[in-house]
């Protein structure tokens, strides 16, 4: 890893996971010397993950609701983790990065503190309510198909009117 020494671990359950739109990112930091790869991992409690306008997989953070989530773990620098809050909106309110308690994959014994994106509190559990309080226990290939990257979306898409918008309209479709 970089010269930085803090480092945070981090659940991706979407986007970011290896195969999927986001990956690239992750990629570069590993290339960077930013993150490492630590394995697959599970939500420790289960929590709703939800498809949003865009593709956009949210997690949401109501533990005891949906379905133990199945996610990728990885150790990455401070540095690298300003890239990642970049890429999932923290400042302006798409996302909020939460602790998460996780366990590997086949391995309920030992629980793992990590941190995770979980959709902002401001739209999270209107949409979890939104999409019927159906969830996903995994973002997989499938879902992934259906994911409009940032290059592709319309000129002037703003994410955050997307789901507004959904949320107060009565179709399912968006």
């Amino acid at each position: 890893m970089a010269e930085d020494t803090n480092q945070v671990l981090i659940f991706t359950y979407g986007t970011l996971k290896q195969g999927h739109g986001n990956h690239h990112l992750i990629q570069d930091l590993i290339l960077q010397q930013d993150a490492i790869f630590l394995g697959f991992q599970v939500t420790h409690q289960p929590h709703p993950l939800v498809i949003g306008p865009q593709g956009i997989p949210y997690l949401i953070n109501l533990p005891g609701h949906g379905h133990q989530v199945k996610g990728e773990l990885y150790s990455v620098s401070t540095r690298g983790l300003v890239r990642l809050d970049e890429l999932e909106g923290i400042s302006i309110g798409h996302y909020e990065r939460l602790p998460i308690e996780l366990y590997e994959e086949g391995k309920e014994g030992v629980l793992v503190a990590a941190e995770a994106y979980f959709a902002h509190r401001s739209f999270g559990e209107r949409l979890w309510e939104r999409k019927g309080k159906v969830g996903l226990t995994e973002f997989g290939e499938e879902e992934g198909k259906g994911y409009v990257k940032i290059e592709d979306r319309p000129h002037g898409c703003d994410v955050l009117h997307d789901i507004t918008s959904f949320l107060s309209h009565n179709s399912e479709e968006l």
